[in-house]
């Protein structure tokens, strides 16, 4: 019994024939460059943005609390100041209804100042993803 023979089957193929026309398509440097460019502003702009809505988030709640602390203040000395229990608890109870109604509000437009920035940022960023794939046709339609 023989042995089958085993024959490597690229051992006929001439690679250098197969890859021979295989060219690199041109390659523009400038466009990608100012591609790049573009796209660093673009990040640039939307943490900028971001930053802002940040600091515009901060120095709203910094003055928030400002405002709850004088609050606090009236409203102790007005507790202090009821004669009897039953005054001091239709105080308390509408002092912590004020406060209760005062948060949700400072949540509320906490939360919108910050959703603005979000999305004004994100604005910045689809823009140069919508320039970014127009550049892409551009470059592809230059080649046919």
């Amino acid at each position: 019994m023989t042995a089958p023979s085993f024959k490597f089957p690229f051992a006929d193929v001439d690679f250098t024939k197969a890859f021979g026309e295989f060219k690199v398509p041109a390659f523009d440097v400038e466009a990608l460059v100012e591609a790049q460019r573009k796209n660093v502003a673009a990040i640039t702009a939307a943490n900028q943005t971001a930053f802002e809505a940040v600091k515009s988030a901060t120095q709203r709640q910094a003055d928030m609390i400002k405002v709850a602390t004088e609050e606090f203040s009236k409203a102790a000395s007005e507790l202090m100041s009821a004669a009897t229990f039953e005054e001091k608890a239709v105080k308390q109870a509408d002092v912590a209804k004020k406060v209760y109604e005062t948060t949700v509000a400072n949540v509320r437009e906490l939360a919108d100042i910050v959703a603005k920035g979000n999305t004004e940022a994100l604005d910045v960023v689809n823009k140069r993803i919508t320039e970014v794939l127009d550049e892409i046709k551009v470059a592809v339609a230059k080649k046919h």
